[in-house]
């Protein structure tokens, strides 16, 4: 049996279907790292984090930003089910930046009632979201 050339790659949220299309390459933020796959790729089964997604078709890589869910790899499609995501373009920066702000207030006035973990998560995703953001500002 022959490898497969292409990955089927669908990325959808509890709102939106986000991506579907066949690409070359994904690299997804897996909750133990970072996975890249390539057609023919073992099967697995994984919780996603909150990281940076990219695909690439020929040349050209595409990015979003992630935050929890899961990924299916099976060597010739890729199902990701996330609990949020954003495509590059569709980031607003302004309101990523203020989230940034918030979550670092939080994080330096120590608070009993504070749950740091939650605050910890809200900076990564910020930052995550900002990073994904400057992707599509330095294509353009």
């Amino acid at each position: 049996m022959a490898l497969p050339t292409k990955i089927a790659l669908e990325i959808v949220t509890p709102d939106r279907s986000l991506v579907r299309e066949d690409v070359d390459e994904v690299q997804v933020p897996g909750s133990e790292g970072y996975l890249g796959i390539l057609p023919g790729h073992t099967p697995l089964l994984s919780t996603l984090a909150v990281g940076e997604l990219w695909y690439r078709t020929g040349t050209e890589k595409h990015f979003l930003s992630l935050a929890g869910g899961f990924v299916e790899v099976l060597p010739d499609r890729v199902t990701i089910l996330a609990q949020i995501a954003e495509k590059a373009q569709e980031i607003d920066i302004t309101r990523a930046e203020a989230a940034k702000k918030r979550a670092e207030e939080r994080l330096a006035r120590p608070n009993l009632d504070l749950d740091a973990e939650r605050a910890r998560i809200a900076m990564l995703k910020s930052l995550i979201r900002l990073q994904v953001a400057s992707r599509a500002r330095t294509r353009a």
